[in-house]
């Protein structure tokens, strides 16, 4: 039986990179909001779910979840060419990659292989000064990484991203 009592507060921004977030994509996905957890309704979802078939099982018919399906519900675009690259699972990989996208890295206490706390991405967004392009990139990156750490791709602890 799954139990969820807690709420996953989203992470505010800054207005001025609303069009930023319009731009790429992640405006609809920013607005979700506040997100409760319902325990009786995944715990009907769970006794539904095959995992053989990758499907639920209803009295009605089987139902399956597609990217499709996903992408409206986040509203997320999934036209382009897909984002795919090495997963980074040394620090020195992942340090080389945060200093490119972020301008600094996190330290060994806040990584995991190629998982980060998303509590230096909070910290690092909260001290950007947005005073130019760079830096107005670099915040857009942290909030989007604390998107996919939180509302697209959180899991219970809600304490880092991959």
């Amino acid at each position: 039986m799954l139990q969820c009592d807690h709420y996953m507060l989203p992470d505010w921004y800054n207005p001025i990179v609303e069009g930023y977030l319009r731009d790429n994509g992640f405006y609809h996905v920013s607005q979700i909001g506040v997100v409760q957890c319902q325990s009786a309704l995944l715990n009907a979802l769970v006794e539904r779910w095959r995992p053989e078939t990758h499907m639920f099982h209803f009295l009605v018919g089987e139902c399956a979840v597609t990217l499709e399906d996903v992408a409206l519900i986040l509203g997320l675009p999934t036209n382009g060419l897909p984002v795919t690259g090495p997963t980074l699972s040394s620090y020195e990989a992942l340090e080389a990659e945060c200093l490119d996208q972020f301008g600094v890295a996190p330290i060994k206490a806040n990584c995991r292989g190629s998982f980060i706390k998303l509590v230096w991405f909070r910290e690092l967004k909260n001290r950007l000064v947005l005073v130019d392009e760079v830096q107005i990139q670099r915040y857009v990156k942290c909030y989007i990484m604390l998107l996919f750490g939180t509302v697209m791709f959180g899991y219970k602890s809600a304490a880092g991203v991959h």
